[in-house]
């Protein structure tokens, strides 16, 4: 039987995870609204005619630039992150000998869900 991901994670592995990527979604919270707010002074620059601030777009590309990084650490490790403000994660693992994900939310204290790789969050089942 052929696994669409190379990396199963089991629930400890998961959990063990859980402080790291903590940090990481409240960092990738933190720099979207960076993002966000830069990209309100760009465009309201532009819109003025003025030049656009050089200091500006320098803390932009760096915010951006943060961001990348830090989805870079979550795909090298075969996480998928289906909502940055929930914080909702899915790792791939093996349940029963099939191919699911364990589903975790930032505000949840464990990992005491899974779904179907099809289901998505409104499947999400309690692990044993």
């Amino acid at each position: 039987m052929s696994h669409r991901f190379t990396k199963h994670y089991t629930r400890d592995e998961a959990r063990a995870l859980l402080p790291q990527l903590r940090e990481w979604l409240a960092e990738l919270n933190r720099l979207r609204a960076d993002v966000e707010r830069y990209d309100k002074r760009l465009s309201g620059l532009n819109a003025e005619g003025q030049d656009t601030g050089g200091e500006t777009v320098n803390n932009w590309i760096r915010a951006l630039a943060g961001m990348q990084q830090i989805l870079a650490n979550f795909q090298a490790r075969e996480i998928f992150i289906k909502d940055v403000n929930r914080g909702l994660i899915d790792f791939p693992a093996i349940l029963g000998g099939r191919e699911v994900f364990l589903c975790w939310e930032s505000d949840e204290e464990d990992i005491e869900f899974w779904h179907d790789l099809e289901t998505g969050y409104g499947g999400r089942e309690k692990l044993e």
